[in-house]
C-alpha cells in the first residue's frame, strides 16, 4: 500500500491535537545523464498538508492589515483571487515583501497556463504588521519560536516528525486575513502565504505556503498551487531526502498523474494521459512512462522524467497543466453576464453575452435558433435578432460559448462547467422590446494600467441598448484595423517591434492601451574557459572547460518590469534561472557530477560536448529570441 505519513498537529483554533495525512517534501535527489542542470528542489512542503501550526509556534493577535490590489481584472465575486498575504514582516519589512510578491508573480505569469489565463485572476496582497521578524524553528527546532499573525512555522509547525522544509500556518488566521479581501470567498479564491524567510520551504493543501526570499522561493509557489489548486500529487521518489523512497505496493492510483499501467494498456484502456502518449513534453523530453513517484522510488510510473511536480524550474508538463486549466476555469463563469433569459424575449431585440476573455485566445461562440446553427453569428458575443428575419411565433435561441484551448484533450473535461456554458431564450415575436435612451459606452476592459503583449487578445465590453448593438472599432497607432466583435487578436496583427498604441472607439467613447511589441534580451557570462572560439555565421560561440565553470544570465528590456531567464541543454526542457539555490545573486554552477546541497544533486552537466540555450521573458509576457553557445567539459 501507499505509504501513509502523519504528523501531529495542534490547529491553533483549539487545543485537540488533529493526525493530518502529510505528502512527500523535497526534490529529485540526482539528475540523469546528460539531463538539464541536473535535480533542483521541487516541492517545498507537502502534498496534502491542512495549513496548521504546532504547538510551539505562536500565533499573534490581530496585527494592523491592508489590503493592497496587485492586479484587478474584473469583479472579484466573478473572478479567481489569488490572496497572497505575509507573515513575520515588521512595518520595515514591508518594502521586502511587497518585492517577494513581485518576484514571485513575475515568475508564476510566465508559466502556463498561468499565462494564458492571467486575464481569469486578481491579484490582492494582505499587508500584515508582525510584532516579531521572521517564523518559528527557522531554520533548525531550536531556533526561536516567533509569534506572528499567521503563526507560520518551519518543521511541520516546530515538531520533531516533520520535514525541516514543511512551512505551515494557522488555516484559521489566514482565513480571517483573506476575508477582508471583499467580494471573495473560499469557492473562488486561494490562499499564497509568504514567510520572512531566505529558507527554502513551503506546503500544499487547503492553502498554499512558501518562504519569501529563497532563491527557488518563486518558484515554490507554482509547485505548490499545483497541489492546492491542481489537487496534483508530487513525483518524488522519495519522502526524506537523501533515503530512497522504496517499492510502491498500492493500487492503481488515483492520481491523474501516476499509474501502475504500461503505454499500451494506456493506449488499449483509454486511461490516464494516453491522448498525451509520444508528444514533446513542456517540461522536456517526451510524455511517456518514467518509474518513480508518490514518494517511491520503484513499481509506479509518471508522465515526464522531471516536471513541476517533480523539479522545480521547469514547466507543468501537459498532463498536469490540462488539469491545472480546469481548475483555474472552475472559479470562474465563462458566462459572466448575459440578457436576462427568466422571461420571453422580443424578435426585435439585441442579445448579448458578457464571456471570459483569455489572454491567449478567444472563447468559441455558437448561436443556434431551434437548433439551427445561425449563418454569419460565429465567435459573436452580441446577436441582433431583428437581423434575423424570425418567423412569427415561439422559438428557442441558444448561445453556446466553449474555450478551445489546447491545453485540453479530455472531452469530458471540455464539456464540463468549466470549459462549455450555454445559455438558452424564448423568442416569442408578440413581445415587443422598449428602445433603450442611454448612450452606449466602456462598461469593462483589458486593464489600461500596464501594457499588453503583441500577442494577446484584448477586449472591452459595452453598455447592451435593447435594440441595436453598439460597435467598435479598432486602431493602431491611428490606423483602422480588424477587430472581433469585442476583442481584438494582437498576434494577427504581426506589430512591428517596438511599442504601439491600441485605442478601442465607442461613438466619442475611447480606451487606450499601450501595446509592447519589443522583445527582450538576454546575456550569457562564463567564468574564464580554457579554450574559446567566437561565433561565426550559422555557427555559435564555442567554450572548452577542463573543470567546473559557471554561467550568469542577465535580462534586459527596453522598459521597466521584472524580466525572467530561462535556459535548457542539448533540447530538454526550458529551465528557470534562478541564480544559484544558496544564493540567487551567485551563477549557475556546472559540473560533470553536479554539485549535492542537502542531498539534492545541481548542475550536473556529464562531460562531452553539450548546447545550452538561453532566452528572456518580459514582464508583459513577450519572449526574446533565443541564444545559444556551445560548451565541451572535459573530464
Amino acid at each position: 500500500m501507499r505509504r501513509a505519513r502523519t504528523l501531529a498537529i495542534a490547529m491553533v483554533t483549539g487545543t485537540a491535537t488533529a493526525a493530518l495525512p502529510v505528502g512527500a517534501a523535497g526534490a529529485t535527489a540526482s539528475a540523469a545523464p546528460g539531463a538539464v542542470p541536473g535535480a533542483v528542489p521541487g516541492a517545498a512542503g507537502a502534498a496534502r498538508v491542512a495549513a496548521g501550526v504546532g504547538g510551539a509556534a505562536r500565533v499573534a493577535g490581530p496585527g494592523d492589515a491592508k489590503v493592497v490590489p496587485i492586479q484587478v481584472t474584473g469583479d472579484p465575486a466573478k473572478r479567481f483571487n489569488l490572496v497572497i498575504m505575509g507573515d513575520g514582516y515588521l512595518t520595515a519589512d514591508l518594502p521586502k515583501f511587497r518585492a517577494h510578491v513581485d518576484k514571485h508573480l513575475s515568475d508564476l505569469w510566465t508559466i502556463e497556463p498561468f499565462k494564458s489565463y492571467r486575464s481569469y485572476v486578481n491579484v490582492y496582497a494582505v499587508e500584515i504588521e508582525s510584532g516579531e521578524s521572521g517564523v518559528s524553528c527557522d531554520p533548525a527546532l531550536e531556533s526561536p519560536r516567533r509569534t506572528t499573525p499567521l503563526g507560520m512555522a518551519f518543521w511541520g509547525g516546530c515538531t520533531t516528525q516533520g520535514p525541516q522544509r514543511l512551512l505551515t500556518m494557522s488555516s484559521s488566521a489566514a482565513k480571517k486575513y483573506a476575508d477582508m479581501v471583499t467580494g471573495t470567498s473560499s469557492a473562488n479564491r486561494q490562499i499564497l502565504a509568504l514567510a520572512n524567510s531566505d529558507t527554502y520551504g513551503g506546503a500544499g493543501g487547503t492553502y498554499a505556503t512558501a518562504s519569501g526570499g529563497n532563491a527557488l522561493s518563486a518558484l515554490i509557489t507554482p509547485h505548490e498551487l499545483g497541489h492546492s489548486l491542481g489537487g496534483l500529487d508530487d513525483e518524488y521518489d522519495y519522502y526524506q531526502r537523501g533515503v530512497p523512497g522504496g517499492t510502491y505496493e498500492g493500487p492503481e492510483p488515483a492520481s491523474i498523474h501516476h499509474t501502475l499501467l504500461t503505454e499500451q494498456q494506456m493506449r488499449d484502456q483509454k486511461k490516464k494521459w494516453w491522448r498525451w502518449l509520444g508528444e514533446r513534453s513542456e517540461s522536456g523530453g517526451t510524455i511517456g512512462r518514467y518509474e518513480g513517484g508518490l514518494y517511491t522510488t520503484k513499481g509506479v510510473w509518471r508522465p515526464s522524467r522531471h516536471s513541476m511536480m517533480k523539479t522545480l524550474g521547469y514547466y507543468f508538463d501537459q498532463v498536469s497543466r490540462e488539469r491545472m486549466t480546469q481548475r483555474i476555469s472552475a472559479k470562474v463563469n465563462l458566462v459572466q453576464a448575459h440578457t436576462p433569459a427568466d422571461a420571453p424575449i422580443g424578435a426585435d431585440r439585441a442579445v448579448w453575452l458578457e464571456t471570459m476573455h483569455p489572454t491567449g485566445h478567444d472563447l468559441a461562440v455558437q448561436w443556434t435558433l431551434d437548433g439551427r446553427v445561425v449563418r454569419g453569428a460565429r465567435d459573436l458575443n452580441n446577436l441582433d435578432l431583428g437581423k434575423l428575419r424570425i418567423k412569427p411565433g415561439v422559438h428557442t435561441l441558444k448561445a453556446t460559448v466553449t474555450d478551445p484551448t489546447a491545453f485540453v484533450r479530455d472531452p469530458e473535461i471540455r464539456a464540463s462547467a468549466a470549459l462549455t456554458q450555454t445559455r438558452t431564450w424564448t423568442v416569442d415575436t408578440r413581445v415587443k422590446t422598449p428602445p433603450t435612451t442611454k448612450a452606449a459606452d466602456f462598461t469593462s476592459s483589458t486593464p489600461i494600467d500596464r501594457p499588453v503583449s503583441a500577442k494577446d487578445v484584448v477586449y472591452a465590453e459595452t453598455t447592451h441598448p435593447a435594440r441595436h448593438t453598439p460597435r467598435i472599432s479598432w486602431f493602431v497607432n491611428g490606423r483602422h484595423v480588424r477587430g472581433g466583435d469585442r476583442s481584438i487578436d494582437l498576434e494577427r496583427l504581426r506589430l512591428s517591434p517596438g511599442s504601439h498604441r491600441l485605442v478601442a472607439k465607442l461613438g466619442s467613447r475611447t480606451r487606450a492601451w499601450t501595446v509592447d511589441a519589443g522583445r527582450p534580451s538576454v546575456t550569457y557570462e562564463l567564468s574564464k574557459a580554457a579554450k574559446t572560439t567566437k561565433p561565426r555565421p550559422g555557427k555559435p560561440a564555442e567554450h572548452v572547460f577542463d573543470g567546473p565553470f559557471t554561467m550568469r544570465l542577465t535580462g534586459a528590456d527596453d522598459r521597466p518590469g521584472a524580466v525572467v531567464t530561462e535556459f535548457r541543454v542539448d533540447g530538454d526542457g526550458w529551465f528557470n534561472y534562478f541564480g544559484w539555490p544558496t544564493d540567487s545573486k551567485a551563477p549557475f554552477l556546472f559540473t560533470a557530477n553536479g554539485t549535492v546541497i542537502d542531498h539534492l544533486t545541481y548542475g550536473k552537466l556529464g562531460t562531452g560536448r553539450h548546447t545550452i540555450e538561453y532566452r528572456a521573458i518580459d514582464s508583459s509576457g513577450n519572449i526574446g529570441r533565443a541564444g545559444k553557445f556551445v560548451v565541451t567539459l572535459n573530464g
